[in-house]
């Protein structure tokens, strides 16, 4: 399915949010997810399903200031 991922057309098999990260190699600390203008909680990403053209907004947190 086609997503968008920080405003980039992504193709994905994933079908929860949490594959998704995981496809991603995102790392396990440091990262927030919104999808649809909406943050999701880490505690719901493995229930969260994706749908075709859902908007994913992926913020890593950065050091410095």
């Amino acid at each position: 399915m086609k997503v968008s991922i920080n405003n980039k057309e992504v193709e994905t098999d994933a079908v929860t949010l949490l594959q998704l990260t995981t496809e991603l190699s995102l790392p396990t600390q440091g990262v927030a997810v919104a999808a649809n203008n909406r943050m999701i909680p880490r505690t719901e990403w493995a229930d969260y399903a994706l749908s075709e053209g859902i908007s994913i907004v992926i913020i890593k947190a950065a050091c410095g200031g």
